[in-house]
């Protein structure tokens, strides 16, 4: 058989590993497709370390994955998995896929005994083995509740130990880390590198390019090629010198970001705190202070280059900062109103709380940030705001209109983008636009005009005719934003809207959402990207259903610093300080629960 290309090792340490998976000269075609999903792809999968998979969404991940599990067969190329067909060495082969593969209405302890049915794991093996599978993953105490009724880092975690009933030599986790809040990450990445050093081979898919940082070694694709293989470090190499950090200046952050963008000497830029970081085109010029002409306080400092900005180098650049939506959307009359507002919003299912005593008000033009674990009340606070759950007690209010008083009013003058795909899976493109363009009451030639500058807006022309659960997740959210925006609304709430989505994905979702708020658009939204949280004005931090701290993240992220004695915390630093103060506040009370 063919064999990969050797590894290059110019930054790794220690003495070469096994190779457990070989892939060579990969070709994947599918119907239809005027692009093959692979053009020859080569890679290695090794023995005690982790291999990251990154590229943009529809880059091919899923597909090489898929081939190298033995359910997808190549058109051209040869793989092995301990030099055998994968089909010969499935007892060897461990696979997580995207989307949740468990059985919501089993218990997290029938779904192990039904993954060690399907592996053949021995009877006499069980509970051994399932003792020790729910201590590793600290789902001991919740084996007897149903797999659907878990929070989104259970539900990974469960799938991670439904996948090592029997020990494999390969794991292949196609995105775990999608929809999962910080701590859940964290420990989900600590579970995996104790199976490396165990001798597992782990292929990591992630849209978490902090993640593929820590990997030993990378392979980046990018619409069915090979753009990169090597150590993370050999990437971030490429970014070297040419980043730069602004502070000082006048105008807010948002807006200074989205000017800056538009500069032909600037590849890519994101809010940092108090500054703004800016990755600079390959040859171009340190700018000066004074070209950015943002007032006499503006300082330019170098930066430390990130795994990230070699990611976004490689792929050419970010989105520019100037929004075609924004561009395309009515300016928003203004009013002293608070546009979204929250008294006391409390919701019960039966005996449990799932969100108590909720309290803000937004004023029109700014973003407010939800921030917490998966399970913690966010997208209950969420739906209460939106109508779409009658709270218990409280109020809440939507562009002036009472929740309860005035729920239709209210519904109208929201746009409503959910966690999960909302949209109708087995419609086209086409005809979810027009089925959205319809439920907003749009006129004809409304709705046809909206309907064209949504199709350019986000690069669905080629994609109208396709189902829509069908899409890759990066195309399936926006045309999700496209639908929750087509009849211009003031409010948007966005749950978790960039959720699995790649860099250069996320990075265009909030050049539109920072666009639309100039225009006096209000938005609520839902993160688990903690750098996010850094575009919002203010952000509570809602932890067992309660708000545990409110603020700007600069306000939350001194908290933090004072408390744990750091200097500069990032906003992933103060997400965890805060609920870890907050465990331990009620551990103190005699108050935390299982």
């Amino acid at each position: 058989m063919p064999q990969a290309p050797p590894l290059d090792r110019s930054q790794d340490t220690g003495r070469p590993r096994e190779a457990i998976a070989r892939a060579s000269g990969l070709v994947k075609r599918f119907k239809g497709a005027a692009a093959p999903a692979l053009a020859g792809v080569s890679m290695t999968v090794e023995a005690g370390a982790i291999t990251g998979l990154v590229g943009p969404d529809g880059a091919g991940k899923t597909t090489l994955i898929r081939l190298l599990a033995g359910l997808l067969r190549p058109d051209e190329g040869e793989i092995a998995i301990l030099g055998q067909p994968p089909a010969l060495m499935l007892d060897q082969l461990g696979y997580m896929p995207q989307r949740f593969g468990l059985y919501e209405d089993l218990t997290v302890r029938e779904n192990l005994d039904l993954y060690a049915e399907l592996r053949a794991l021995p009877k006499e093996e069980h509970e051994e083995t399932f003792a020790r599978l729910l201590e590793f993953t600290d789902l001991a105490r919740f084996q007897d509740r149903l797999a659907g009724n878990l929070s989104g880092g259970m539900k990974q975690k469960l799938g991670l130990a439904c996948t090592l009933v029997r020990t494999p030599r390969l794991m292949l986790l196609d995105e775990p880390g999608v929809g999962v809040d910080p701590i859940s990450r964290r420990e989900l990445w600590a579970m995996v590198q104790h199976l490396t050093a165990q001798g597992i081979g782990i292929l990591w898919s992630t849209a978490y390019l902090d993640e593929a940082e820590k990997c030993d070694r990378v392979y980046l694709l990018n619409e069915g090629s090979l753009l990169f293989e090597g150590p993370p470090g050999k990437l971030t190499g490429r970014a070297e010198g040419r980043v730069i950090q602004v502070s000082g200046f006048e105008p807010r952050r948002r807006r200074f970001l989205t000017r800056t963008l538009d500069r032909p000497d600037i590849m890519d830029g994101t809010i940092q705190g108090r500054s703004v970081r800016l990755l600079l085109r390959d040859g171009s010029d340190v700018p000066s202070a004074e070209s950015f002409a943002a007032g006499d306080g503006t300082e330019v400092a170098p930066g430390v280059p990130r795994f990230e900005d070699g990611f976004i180098e490689i792929l050419g650049g970010g989105p520019r900062g100037t929004s075609a939506l924004a561009e395309n959307y009515r300016t928003i009359p203004q009013d002293e109103r608070p546009a979204i507002e929250a008294k006391g919003l409390t919701k019960n299912f039966g005996a449990f709380t799932a969100a108590r005593d909720m309290n803000f008000a937004i004023p029109q033009g700014q973003i407010y940030g939800l921030l917490g674990p998966n399970g913690a009340g966010k997208s209950t606070t969420f739906k209460m705001l939106c109508g779409l759950l009658t709270p218990s007690e409280g109020y809440g209010a939507v562009a002036g209109n009472d929740l309860r008083r005035s729920a239709a009013e209210a519904r109208a003058s929201l746009g409503y983008m959910a966690q999960k795909f909302s949209l109708y899976g087995e419609l086209s493109v086409a005809q979810n636009l027009d089925f959205f363009a319809g439920a907003y009451n749009l006129g004809r030639a409304e709705a046809r005009r909206a309907k064209d500058a949504m199709i350019e807006i986000f690069d669905l022309g080629d994609k109208l005719t396709m189902n829509s659960g069908a899409l890759p997740l990066g195309f399936k959210q926006r045309l999700a934003l496209a639908c929750a925006v087509m009849h211009q609304p003031p409010v948007l709430f966005l749950d978790e809207p960039t959720s699995g989505v790649d860099p250069v994905t996320r990075r265009m979702f909030w050049t539109h959402i920072n666009g639309l708020v100039e225009k006096g658009v209000t938005v609520l939204v839902t993160t688990h990207f903690m750098d996010e949280a850094e575009y919002c004005d203010d952000v509570s931090l809602i932890y067992r259903g309660e708000q545990i701290a409110t603020g700007t993240p600069d306000a939350l992220k001194a908290k933090a610093g004072a408390m744990k004695g750091a200097a500069d915390p990032t906003m992933e630093d103060a997400f965890i300080a805060l609920i870890e103060a907050s465990d331990l506040a009620r551990e103190a009370n005699g108050d935390l629960a299982a």
